[in-house]
């Protein structure tokens, strides 16, 4: 006898729609809304659905994503159609589905209808190439996440959060030194109400208007602005600090050592002013970093640092470490910029790394160097002195400023049965010599 396979569970159809309501979706997607018993989305959005979408209409709850579960598992066997703004699967309720049912054994199939996102529609009635526009969304999101894309000529288009973000956005581009950009809001894009206002950050006035709308951005530094690049070493002036700051030389060399990809997690263990975790966020809009600062002052400046440098998604950890580290994610790589003689601190970054994780500490005591030095016979790895110095005036001609020296341990982990990148043991016939390195 054949064994009954049990069939399948009905797939939940997401369908995009633009401002421009029924009259904009293609025969598929009104086929599918027709068809559908449950029918989910913002109010906003099941407004544009006309009488013929007899389905029962479910508006999402606020939070929205914790609600996800339960309310697709309330309308379970029945034929349901999600709602979505334009393309579901940019910044839309699709990935947010993906993501939620992604560990359900039983889940549901996804059956996506997309629909002209704002970014398209937008980048058509500027005439702006796509792929040459950079998108940041602040829709739930931060408004100082903005500043980590100004760069001098950049085209930006910004998904807004509401009829306010116009304005929180000139007041970010003025705060920043970017008062002179061009500023164009469109609002119902597709939409019979489709809108165009334009200034600059430097005079917006407008009061809000349609909560619908995306700000495109023609960037303009302001002469006197700082120039911030968008490579490690940043100036040490971009900073709020008092001195414990990791200079923007050896930041630099760090941040090169540290080697972050798109998705890694950063520990910045003693983070100061946070500047390696914040130039670690700066790399990809991917990279995530934790900052570990047992002083609470230090640890709100590394706050403030974040937002004004575009990276306030950092997370800062007020705690001595080892012991503020017992909770926190999995790191790819460690970076100990202070408190290397607290007992154990060394072993329990070193233990935390997976595989392939990287680790890099900086030091410019001698009582540290030891322990570095110890850590590289034990792990192998490079072990470097960095020296830094300054032109500086001598009376009436020009001579060098020296800096602290600093010694920086750099090491990767390797898989388990691999034997560590270990120096060889000094010998009478070949003594160990420190790496030869370029003077820096």
């Amino acid at each position: 006898m054949t064994p009954q396979v049990p069939s399948p569970p009905p797939a939940i159809t997401v369908v995009g729609i633009g401002a421009d309501g029924w009259d904009g979706l293609p025969a598929a997607s009104r086929d599918a809304l027709r068809d559908a018993e449950t029918l989910i989305g913002g109010t906003r959005q099941l407004a544009l659905l006309p009488a013929a979408c007899a389905g029962t209409r479910v508006p999402w709850p606020t939070p929205l994503r914790p609600a996800v579960r339960g309310l697709l598992a309330a309308h379970a066997g029945r034929r349901i159609c999600v709602l979505a703004s334009g393309d579901p699967m940019f910044y839309g309720i699709g990935r947010t589905l993906t993501e939620v049912l992604a560990d359900d054994p039983g889940r549901p199939r996804l059956r996506v209808l997309p629909h002209p996102s704002s970014v398209s529609y937008a980048a058509a009635r500027l005439g702006w190439p796509v792929e040459e526009t950079e998108v940041v969304t602040l829709v739930g999101r931060p408004v100082a996440r903005l500043a980590a894309a100004l760069h001098d000529g950049r085209r930006i288009l910004v998904l807004s959060a509401g009829a306010g973000t116009p304005a929180e956005v000139a007041a970010l581009l003025r705060a920043r030194g970017f008062g002179p950009t061009r500023m164009r809001v469109l609002e119902q894009l597709g939409g019979a109400g489709e809108a165009l206002a334009e200034g600059t950050a430097a005079t917006w006035s407008r009061p809000p208007g349609d909560p619908l709308n995306v700000v495109a951005l023609d960037c303009l530094r302001a002469p006197d602005a700082p120039r911030l690049p968008a490579v490690p070493g940043l100036p040490d002036t971009a900073y709020e600090h008092d001195g414990q700051l990791t200079k923007r030389h050896v930041r630099a060399a760090t941040l090169a050592a540290l080697a972050p990809a798109p998705g890694e997690l950063l520990w910045d263990i003693g983070g100061g002013s946070g500047s390696i975790a914040i130039e670690w966020l700066r790399t990809h809009p991917a990279c995530r970093a934790v900052s570990v600062e047992r002083d609470a002052v230090r640890a709100e400046r590394i706050g403030r640092n974040a937002d004004t440098l575009g990276v306030p998604a950092l997370r800062v950890v007020q705690g001595a470490a080892p012991a503020a580290l017992a909770q926190l994610p999995t790191p790819d790589a460690v970076f100990i910029g202070g408190g290397l003689t607290a007992p154990g601190l060394l072993d329990a970054c070193w233990a935390a790394l997976p595989p392939g994780g990287r680790l890099v500490a900086n030091t410019v005591t001698l009582e540290s160097e030891a322990l570095l030095a110890d850590h590289y016979r034990r792990h192998g790895g490079e072990l470097v002195r960095l020296a830094v110095a300054h032109a500086v005036p001598v009376g009436g001609f020009t001579g060098w400023r020296q800096a602290m020296p600093v010694t920086q341990w750099a090491a990767v982990k390797p898989a388990p049965g691999r034997p560590a990148d270990v120096a060889p043991p000094a010998s009478p016939a070949h003594p160990a010599r420190p790496q030869e390195t370029e003077e820096p």
